[in-house]
């Protein structure tokens, strides 16, 4: 598969700071490549000046483009911005702060041009990764590879290649709450993996807090799986019968003239049946809340502003 056109996507929240040290280690990567290229960066809805420092990129070099959103719709929002505006026949993802190392880009492409459709990146973590993100991470890969209908990439990332037919496929899915990992391990095709070393942050703070990270991975299980209906399920037939059980037991005893004093027992089933109840409330009202956020039918994003250099 022959490459003519590299697209390069950035969604940046924040990274000011990083641009600039970004864009020479991909400048560096382009200048070795025989294609033509564009790099994309989508700012996120930043508070700082990340879309400046887009702009005077893109003032000074032909092929960098730069979107702005009105406000911060979230990673997986402005990734798909990028992928949209994106016209290579080959896609390229990272974020902007230099945790996914332009490096890998050559051997990314090189797994493409062996007759992969989609090259996956699996992280290897550095020695200054905290033990509580490296149990969390396991920790999410184990339960939505056992909770979904598909597998997605342990310690993945979205630093990955696409080919122009999986993007077209990918953004033919018009879904509102989006996880994109699991949508591209949905659409299937041919995939590959190519590990890299995630390198720490160059400059500020990750904006991935555990609030972010606990809801990412509500959103992916609950887009890709119904399991957890169906565990639901499980678990009130499960208490029901053993309160079946429990009341048969109950009946025996008092026409046994068997006195039990059950305030105790009383007080924990009535306590783990309510938060057996709420959770079960709880799960039902995620898949709810998004059955209401697909029936709204609003846009994605809104674009605010972009840089007048239009890429062909």
């Amino acid at each position: 598969m022959k490459l003519s056109k590299l697209s390069i996507v950035v969604p940046c929240y924040n990274e000011e700071s990083n641009i600039e040290e970004l864009f020479n280690e991909l400048k560096k990567v382009i200048e070795s490549l025989t294609c033509v290229c564009e790099v994309i960066f989508v700012d996120d809805g930043s508070k700082d000046n990340t879309y400046k420092e887009i702009e005077k990129k893109s003032h000074k070099y032909d092929y960098v483009h730069g979107v702005s959103l009105s406000r911060n719709f979230g990673h997986q929002i402005a990734l798909l911005a990028g992928l949209e505006k994106a016209s290579g026949d080959v896609i390229i993802t990272l974020d902007g702060d230099l945790q996914h190392p332009p490096q890998v880009i050559p051997e990314l492409i090189e797994k493409y041009n062996k007759g992969f459709d989609i090259v996956n990146t699996r992280r290897i973590d550095d020695e200054s990764t905290s033990f509580l993100k490296k149990k969390t991470s396991t920790l999410f890969y184990i339960l939505i590879n056992k909770l979904s209908d598909i597998k997605v990439e342990p310690f993945g990332a979205d630093f990955r290649l696409m080919s122009r037919e999986t993007v077209d496929a990918f953004l033919s899915i018009k879904e509102q709450d989006r996880f994109t990992r699991g949508l591209v391990s949905w659409i299937g095709y041919n995939q590959g993996v190519v590990e890299y070393k995630a390198s720490p942050r160059f400059s500020g703070k990750s904006s991935y807090t555990v609030k972010k990270m606990f809801q990412l991975a509500i959103n992916g299980i609950t887009s890709m799986s119904s399991k957890p209906l169906r565990i639901s399920l499980y678990l009130g037939l499960m208490f029901f019968i053993t309160g079946l059980i429990y009341a048969v037991f109950i009946i025996y005893n008092y026409f046994a003239g068997i006195n039990v004093e059950g305030w105790t027992s009383i007080l924990i089933t009535i306590l783990i049946l309510g938060g057996i109840q709420l959770l079960i409330s709880s799960i039902i009202g995620e898949y709810v809340s998004r059955i209401f956020n697909e029936t709204k039918s609003r846009p994605l994003y809104l674009v605010k502003k972009q840089t007048s250099k239009k890429i062909t």
